[in-house]
């Protein structure tokens, strides 16, 4: 296998919410588009619990639980009414991220480095319930030692700035993010990536050996509006697959 693994696709559903919440309605349905996810080749269903609920309702998370067999990863701020949330639902993944409300979208990843206890105390209370913690973090060295050093099962590095980058710079970025995930799986961290990632960019990142899991939304989404859902994970599961088999190669070649 030349030592690179399969990368798995999380599909985010939070814009599928949000079309339904402009008319404050009963579709489209979360739901009903993790059906369709599923049966498209995602691997985990994505959903980001806000605490302004924007998009995703605290039903969405509660009948997605119920519903899907495909494991939850809940995005969620560290905060008490968030905690108090995961604990009852139980998600497979409680990926802690950082948030604001004026914010269109996350803007950064989460500084644990500088929230250390406060986010150590959140993962305390999550690992006692079972439940698995991934930390949303730049690509930064020193976050990345942290959450090996708070007993992460993962993090998830957050691709925005490689993804609203272009030539030389998106070079720069992409290095960063493979520095970092080199570093994150030296240490036994599981590492995952997402945020801005599109049919267009996601082929570097999903490229690079130590990266086991692709978080991607807003891109599918909007190519669900023309193709339909099931094609367009479809299509997403496709890149990643051709992505990872050429890394295989080039690893192969390199021995």
């Amino acid at each position: 296998m030349g030592g690179v693994l399969p990368v798995r696709l999380g599909v985010n559903l939070d814009h599928v919410a949000t079309v339904r919440q402009a008319r404050k309605t009963t579709e489209p349905n979360p739901v009903q588009a993790a059906l369709l996810a599923e049966l498209g080749g995602a691997d985990q269903i994505t959903i980001h619990l806000r605490e302004d609920r924007r998009h995703i309702q605290d039903y969405d998370l509660e009948l997605m639980r119920r519903v899907t067999q495909l494991p939850i990863n809940q995005e969620m701020g560290v905060t008490e009414e968030m905690l108090g949330i995961a604990l009852r639902i139980h998600p497979n993944v409680a990926c802690l991220v950082p948030e604001k409300r004026a914010e269109v979208t996350t803007e950064g990843g989460l500084d644990v480095v500088g929230n250390r206890e406060r986010v150590a105390h959140a993962m305390e209370r999550l690992h006692a319930a079972g439940i698995a913690v991934s930390l949303f973090i730049d690509p930064e060295p020193a976050q990345v030692r942290v959450a090996a050093e708070l007993g992460a099962e993962a993090i998830e590095l957050h691709t925005g700035e490689y993804a609203n980058s272009r030539d030389a710079e998106q070079a720069t970025q992409l290095h960063r993010l493979e520095a970092a995930a080199v570093l994150g799986n030296d240490l036994g961290l599981e590492v995952h990536a997402g945020h801005g990632l599109t049919y267009q960019n996601v082929s570097r990142v999903a490229s690079i050996p130590q990266i086991v899991e692709l978080n991607i939304g807003h891109s599918i989404i909007a190519r669900a509006l023309y193709v339909g859902l099931r094609q367009a994970v479809t299509e997403m599961r496709t890149l990643l697959t051709e992505a990872r088999n050429e890394a295989r190669l080039n690893s192969l070649s390199d021995k």
